[in-house]
């Protein structure tokens, strides 16, 4: 039986809203600037290009972003990879509801990890019997704190640390004085320093290159949203070439300030330029520094409780998604994970 001509239309309409319906993915990241590539992504409508609805939400900490992902709360995070390997380890800040099956999947960032302390603290000896800020105790930079205070000379006991969530909440924490110390991650650390807060030391000067954010995502999760995770791999390293193109800095700053109004033009040119060292900051291509996750581990083989001695990143990585996106095809899972 022919159908007449009008339902003949509606379904060819139909059948052409299936072909480019957009695939909802739920981000969730720490606030602030270090999501530039997700912005530019947005703006730029790289992830509408590739069918996706990206719905970004901040964390105040990294519990609850773990939390979140495991829950099937969230698809993608942003995250340090340490959290990755803590929680893989059983070494997290918490205990989950469920065995996490995460993953790294792209790097988003690389080092710009920064000690800044109150313009009263001229050394490490001064942090003796001072209590200092962290996100999570067991997890993330505070690996790297407690690091950096050991070769200062002080051990634990010397200090005392309290968790109190995201950069930026550290970074206000600090310059309103309820603190003599944190660990900041580019920009953050700018505004303080502008206001007499002192960098006492870089992380990669002392304990060499270090994977900071990557993209994450549980492995279930992945395999059944191959296209949706291979899309946004694909956007997102592109907004981040795009973002290394000198011809467009002005209008990177110009998204920069679209999504943080309250930065002024200067400070935001400022912030846009350190993301975007050659030495620390966004990693071209959603690459991930090898040397930096080794870093990594031997900080958490080290610190990290219970003790295990950890070797291999490629435990916690997954690069198939972002081979993939690159047009290779995806090949056999890795078996080791």
């Amino acid at each position: 039986m022919m159908l007449p001509r009008s339902l003949l239309g509606l379904a060819a309409l139909g059948l052409a809203s299936l072909v480019h319906a957009e695939t909802s993915l739920r981000v969730i990241s720490f606030p602030g600037g270090a999501n530039l590539p997700l912005w530019v992504a947005e703006d730029k409508g790289l992830f509408a290009r590739e069918q996706l609805a990206v719905k970004v939400s901040p964390t105040p900490n990294s519990v609850e972003l773990i939390r979140s992902l495991v829950k099937n709360e969230e698809d993608v995070a942003m995250a340090a990879f340490d959290n990755v390997v803590a929680y893989q380890e059983e070494q997290g800040e918490v205990e989950l509801s469920a065995p996490p099956d995460l993953f790294a999947f792209m790097g988003i960032s690389r080092g710009t990890v920064r000690l800044v302390v109150s313009p009263d603290v001229k050394g490490y000896e001064d942090l003796r019997g001072k209590t200092l800020a962290v996100d999570a105790i067991a997890t993330g930079y505070s690996l790297v704190l407690r690091k950096l205070l050991q070769l200062g000379g002080l051990k634990e006991g010397d200090y005392r640390l309290v968790p109190v969530g995201a950069t930026g909440m550290r970074a206000r924490a600090l310059m309103e004085n309820k603190f003599s110390g944190t660990i900041l991650t580019t920009p953050l650390e700018i505004q303080p320093e502008s206001r007499g807060y002192r960098r006492l030391a870089n992380a990669v000067d002392v304990l060499g290159p270090y994977q900071t954010i990557v993209g994450m995502a549980r492995r279930s999760w992945a395999t059944a949203n191959r296209d949706a995770l291979v899309g946004f791999i694909r956007a997102s390293t592109e907004a981040i070439d795009w973002l290394f193109d000198p011809k467009n800095r002005t209008e990177a700053v110009a998204i920069y300030r679209k999504h943080l109004a309250n930065v002024p033009q200067d400070a935001a040119q400022q912030h846009v330029n350190a993301l975007l060292g050659e030495r620390e900051g966004f990693t071209r291509g959603g690459a991930l520094d090898s040397e930096g996750m080794m870093t990594v581990l031997r900080l958490r083989s080290e610190l990290g409780r219970p003790r295990k001695t950890l070797t291999d990143p490629a435990r916690y990585v997954d690069e198939r998604y972002r081979q993939a996106a690159k047009g290779n095809p995806i090949e056999t899972p890795p078996t080791s994970h």
